[in-house]
């Protein structure tokens, strides 16, 4: 075994403070929902990578199909030497779209690559250059990535300016007094008083927020904004990083609406902890660049293609959407209950397995950031891992695999109970 505080002494002299580490141990090991640290202590992970493990830690089906192309070849450059993966991979993925239109998909690396590109693509696609993204909303690290973000602190502090032609509208949050007609209205307001909307390309938003909070688009908001990009000719992105692939109990979170999409980013679980990530949409809109517009060295390396391959299967064999309902609806069903003995909890909320709750203080006077930080804190030192989020930092959100075992579902739900009422 290694000593953690050895590991943690190495750390801060050979890495930079700026990558921010939650735990103070070090993963040695890790199987669908488990993990074990490096001196030997084990967790159940409720944070899954940041989402990212829908299938859980080493699927058996993933394990084999990357060991299988490890055999084969590791890595050609798809715009070198194509691979038939990639083309295999991309018409499943359009299958699963949403949309009564012929679809094309493109690979990438990371979500914030994938954001990037989905960008370009529909400045190509309309001529157009101005975006709009949604206050609370998280689209990645990179410059533009932090220019879509509508969150400042941690991501944006110190590292502008930022692209220009980005506009922030106001995401509606019934929890903090904000309709879809006052979001609707600042849209309007934008084109009133900063952008024409004849110069705006795309509208951009999540399904389900993720770092903001995991706050559910409203169906009749979507319908508005798929409305209004049809009245301007916009562009509208569903950025499904974090929602897509079972999450929230469809393929894609954009289906639960009844409205699609022109172009849909995704990453994280879509090849269960290899780097891939996807933007997905309408042929035409797709196809705007000119060759060699898209792509990348790395972008659709073939041993991320052969779990994501692996990954699809998965989701369908396993019935993993009717699980991310049930454990969902168990989970969130819990929390309800336990309203009555914790006062702080001020919503329970989600769709499928994309579950958050969040806290306010006991006299009503404002979000608690400070319980939210001692749930978690309790949590991780009793074997359960959980993330927080939010822009006041008051939201704790599980993203278990949707794989877990019920045992140790029901283990992980006792440890979350014993967290809220320390």
């Amino acid at each position: 075994m290694t000593d953690s505080k050895d590991l943690l002494e190495r750390k801060a002299q050979a890495t930079p403070r700026g990558v921010g580490v939650m735990c103070n141990f070090f993963a040695e090991r890790a199987k669908n929902a488990e993990l074990w640290d490096s001196e030997g202590r084990r967790y159940i992970d409720f944070a899954g990578g940041i989402g990212v493990l829908n299938t859980g830690h080493l699927h058996d089906k993933v394990q084999r199909a990357v060991a299988e192309q490890l055999n084969k070849f590791s890595h050609t450059c798809y715009q070198v030497v194509p691979y038939e993966s990639y083309i295999r991979v991309a018409e499943k993925i359009n299958a699963h779209a949403p949309g009564d239109f012929a679809k094309k998909t493109a690979f990438f690396t990371t979500g914030a690559e994938a954001v990037e590109n989905a960008i370009k693509i529909a400045r190509a696609a309309t001529g157009r250059s101005g975006v709009i993204a949604f206050g609370g909303g998280f689209h990645g690290r990179t410059m533009m990535g932090m220019a879509l973000t509508g969150k400042v602190a941690p991501y944006k502090i110190g590292f502008g300016p930022f692209p220009a032609e980005v506009f922030h509208a106001a995401f509606p949050n019934a929890l903090y007094g904000v309709s879809i007609e006052d979001s609707i209205a600042s849209i309007e307001k934008l084109f009133k008083c900063d952008i024409e909307p004849s110069r705006v390309a795309a509208i951009i938003y999540e399904p389900v927020q993720g770092e903001g909070g995991f706050y559910t688009a409203p169906a009749e908001w979507v319908a508005a904004i798929r409305k209004l990009c049809d009245a301007h000719g916009i562009l509208m992105i569903a950025d499904e990083v974090q929602a897509g692939f079972a999450r929230t109990g469809k393929f894609f979170a954009s289906e639960h609406y009844g409205v699609a999409p022109d172009l849909i980013t995704t990453a994280k679980s879509l090849a269960g902890g290899f780097p891939l990530s996807a933007v997905v949409g309408r042929a035409d809109v797709m196809d705007a660049p000119a060759p060699g517009g898209l792509g990348g060295t790395y972008a659709g390396s073939p041993l991320a293609l052969a779990a994501a391959d692996a990954v699809i299967d998965a989701i369908e064999e396993e019935k993993l959407l009717e699980r991310a309902e049930r454990l969902g609806a168990a989970l969130k069903e819990k929390l309800t209950a336990m309203k009555k003995v914790v006062p702080q909890i001020a919503d329970v909320r989600g769709p499928g397995a994309m579950v958050a709750v969040e806290f306010n203080k006991a006299d009503g006077s404002g979000p608690d950031a400070d319980f939210a930080k001692k749930v978690q804190a309790h949590a991780l030192a009793n074997g359960l891992i959980l993330l927080t989020c939010g822009v006041n930092y008051n939201v704790v959100r599980f993203l278990f695999p949707l794989t877990i075992e019920d045992a140790i579902f029901a283990e992980a739900l006792s440890k979350l109970e014993a967290a809220l009422i320390a």
